[in-house]
């Protein structure tokens, strides 16, 4: 078993070999993959040592002190947080060997292409098909609220391989280039005047079957490895006290006391402790990710971010008065990420509206969370086991 120990030693020896201030970003970031330092849970080979989870702590505090760099993983969490996990689960070897590497150094980045403009919340009412033609799957489509996908290289996507099989189980998952011929991209302005999201437009496009991911019709199955961890990647962050959107209110709290009332002290001392309940439950979460796969908690801690961020925003609105209501710039762009806390307040109080959308919608989130955590009767669904092609659309 490898311990902390030995992960000191190989790091050390890892920056000994590739000291950072004289190694190129990418090369020290593939030296780290190499070595078995990149994520140490994933097996050997694949960025890993098969070590525990818990242990990534040990490798990531020596070579910060060392001054090394990150893969910048803000601006590649789907390819980390969504992709990497259902590849390593459903992926074959070639699939694995191939892909995981230059998603990690950040080499390759991707998109998410699961929501359609039909489909609204139920996800697996989706109409994009893909039709068997030889060695390739021929896919027609169109998906919703992808973001980067102006920046992807490849994406994760669901399609309807058979019709005629009840929702659920006529789907298959698919690794899509996104630099196909038949894939255009749109901009999606959204509230806060940024494109951050985009339309995806699917013709022809064709793709191998060595690129499904897990047997033909089984895609929900593999889709829901992706939510699950895309649930947690989005309210599972790890955060220090007062990180996240309650730092710019407590900050202004702090610095301009002409703003104080009562009634916002009291409401500013509810959601920060809300905000610390989270954080704390956050971490939890991610000790249980130490000894196994996300189950639905990340549903629920989801959720609790979704609240916490609008209710937060809301507040730095109404405490900064006129303030509140000025927007820094309206500027349309295609940004490489998100930033809530680099922004004014306006922007934060805007996006924050979609926090309760993105990742699965808050309704559905709160199903999750009655049947699978709370274990309460399941709503009822007529059309569980009716055809896709039967359904009322």
């Amino acid at each position: 078993m490898t311990d902390a120990a030995e992960l000191r030693t190989r790091t050390r020896a890892l920056l000994a070999a590739h000291p950072p201030a004289e190694t190129g970003r990418t090369d020290f970031l593939k030296a780290r993959f190499d070595a078995g330092l990149a994520w140490v849970h994933y097996p050997v080979g694949l960025g890993g040592l098969d070590a525990a989870r818990s242990l990534q702590a040990v490798v990531d505090a020596e070579l910060e002190a060392a001054g090394a760099p990150d893969n910048d993983p803000r601006r590649i969490g789907i390819g980390l947080g969504m992709a990497a996990p259902t590849i390593l689960a459903y992926g074959t070897g070639e699939q694995k060997r191939r892909f995981l590497r230059p998603l990690w150094v950040g080499e390759e980045v991707w998109c998410q292409l699961f929501s359609e403009p039909g489909a609204g919340s139920d996800l697996a009412a989706l109409g994009t098909r893909a039709v068997r033609d030889g060695d390739d799957w021929v896919v027609d489509g169109q998906k919703v609220w992808t973001s980067s996908a102006h920046l992807a290289r490849w994406a994760i996507l669901i399609a309807r391989t058979d019709p005629d099989a009840p929702k659920h189980r006529g789907i298959t998952y698919f690794l899509c280039d996104m630099t196909d011929p038949g894939v255009e991209v749109r901009p999606l302005r959204q509230i806060t005047g940024e494109a951050e999201f985009n339309e995806v437009f699917l013709t022809g496009v064709r793709i191998p079957d060595a690129h499904r991911l897990g047997p033909v019709g089984d895609g929900w199955q593999v889709a829901r490895t992706t939510l699950m961890n895309e649930r947690v990647s989005i309210g599972g962050m790890r955060l220090p006290r007062e990180g996240g959107m309650i730092g710019p209110v407590a900050r202004t709290w702090r610095d301009r006391p002409e703003l104080r009332t009562h009634d916002l002290h009291q409401r500013l001392l509810t959601l920060w402790v809300d905000a610390e309940v989270a954080r704390l439950t956050g971490e939890r979460l991610r000790q249980q990710l130490a000894a196994g796969q996300p189950g639905p908690e990340g549903s629920g801690m989801k959720l609790a971010f979704a609240r916490l961020n609008q209710e937060i925003s809301g507040l730095e609105v109404e405490l900064r008065g006129d303030e509140g209501l000025l927007y820094d710039d309206w500027t349309m762009r295609r940004p490489e990420l998100v930033d809530f806390t680099g922004r004014d307040a306006g922007y934060r109080y805007l996006r924050s509206k979609g926090n309760s959308i993105e990742g699965g919608t808050s309704e559905v989130l709160l199903n999750i969370v009655a049947e699978r955590v709370l274990g309460l009767p399941a709503e009822p669904r007529n059309d569980k086991d009716v055809a896709w092609k039967d359904l009322a659309r």
